[in-house]
């Protein structure tokens, strides 16, 4: 199978582990490139023992042979891309000529971050917990047609009109949220400066991607959040403000004939941040355990993920929207210790087994999960190479998984470290 192009993405609610097998994968790649969302999607990656933490340069960054590219369908904040770029040079990273980010991406200004926070706290307890990062209210902008892009940072008449003309449209709650006419120039000249800093690495990565794709260069795409938080396909509307599933062409300029490879990552449990319906989250001992051996809480945010039992009504789904062709099972380790494992199978809803996702989130909330239950290991298994030598407990576990889905698992993470991977 042709292979020049691969997908990665998470099958869950995010967090699933896409970012130590873009780590992986980006061996056999020339190009590691983000198509959406902004830095509200943490990744860490385990290099030489060392955990590294980033929310908007693509993780092929640690591959110093490698080309990363934030692509026009990212919302980028120049003030996180800037501490990111000195973060990664501080610790023996260069980006220098291998960093390229779009002269098409709209551009996250501090005034989205404070709308971000006033709708959070105007919808009250039907807030969607967002990471307050400004990302929808910079997409808002983006579909009103009123956003400023980074190429519209090196001109300054044309940025205070961009600036000017986003405020015209916020006029009624401007005071709202502490801003004024009056600071159109402050942030003109703010951003003009934030502009010049990240010039060099501002480019037409749309032409650059598909002339490395005529000269057979390959291509891996990195995923943020998860299928589960899409703005059309996920929980709506406790979901990201992109299409983390679709995205993919429309957010890089690779047309999707091109990509034949989709990499699902399906983490062995399920954990969400924020707000929104979990049909099989758990709030026992178990869940406790599970969280604190996994390190479950966000890597923007810090919050403590919710945590739950692996659901194969929404895997079945996921596979589906995505068109999965291989599956990367992770965090396996993280169960050894518990007496039984369960695997939600179905729902019950009104008294119904259903095997699908109901749209609205009212009404999904009151599914409830049927659960098969499995007998849990108690072997260390974070050494372990080979799916065989694994404990029989765990390949009935995995087993059922791969069969369920119909889907090969190619991959079973046992550690965090990219050395702690079965290839199956």
């Amino acid at each position: 199978m042709n292979k020049q192009c691969m997908l990665i993405i998470g099958a869950q609610y995010g967090d699933e582990g896409k970012g130590k097998f873009t780590d992986i994968l980006a061996d056999a790649y020339d190009y590691i490139v983000r198509f959406q969302g902004g830095d509200n999607a943490g990744h860490s990656i385990v290099v030489k023992g060392v955990k590294y933490k980033l929310r908007l340069i693509p993780s092929g960054i640690f591959k110093p042979s490698k080309k990363v590219v934030i692509g026009h369908g990212v919302v980028v904040n120049p003030k996180t891309l800037l501490k990111e770029i000195s973060y990664l040079k501080d610790n023996g990273f260069d980006v220098t000529n291998r960093l390229f980010v779009s002269n098409r991406a709209h551009v996250i200004m501090d005034y989205h971050i404070a709308i971000d926070k006033y709708y959070e706290q105007l919808k009250g307890d039907q807030k969607v917990g967002t990471t307050l990062c400004g990302i929808g209210p910079c997409y808002a902008d983006k579909i009103l047609r009123v956003g400023v892009r980074t190429s519209d940072l090196f001109n300054k008449s044309e940025l205070k009109n961009k600036i000017a003309l986003s405020f015209k449209t916020k006029v009624d709650f401007l005071n709202k949220i502490n801003y004024t006419f009056e600071d159109v120039n402050r942030l003109v000249e703010e951003y003009y400066a934030l502009g010049q800093r990240i010039k060099p690495y501002i480019t037409n990565t749309i032409d650059l991607l598909n002339d490395a794709y005529k000269k057979n260069k390959k291509i891996l795409f990195e995923g943020a959040q998860g299928t589960f938080l899409d703005i059309d396909m996920g929980t709506y509307p406790y979901v990201t403000s992109s299409s983390t599933v679709a995205g993919v062409s429309s957010g890089s300029g690779i047309s999707t004939t091109k990509i034949h490879n989709v990499l699902s990552i399906v983490k062995v449990y399920t954990s969400r941040v924020g707000e929104g319906p979990f049909i099989a989250e758990i709030t026992d001992n178990d869940a406790e355990y599970i969280r604190q051996k996994g390190m479950e809480y966000g890597t923007v945010t810090k919050r403590p993920r919710r945590i739950g039992w692996l659901d194969l009504v929404m895997l079945k789904y996921a596979v589906n929207v995505v068109g999965t062709t291989e599956i990367a099972l992770t965090l396996l380790d993280v169960l050894s210790g518990l007496k039984s494992l369960k695997i939600c199978v179905a729902y019950m809803y009104k008294n119904k087994v259903i095997h699908e996702i109901v749209p609205n989130d009212k009404e999904y909330a009151q599914c409830k999960p049927i659960y098969k239950t499995f007998k849990g290991w108690s072997e260390d298994i974070t050494h372990t190479t080979k799916y065989n030598k694994l404990p029989i407990n765990a390949q009935k576990y995995v087993s059922f998984v791969a069969e369920s889905l119909g889907i090969p698992i190619t991959y079973i993470s046992v550690g965090n470290d990219r050395v702690r991977t079965i290839k199956n």
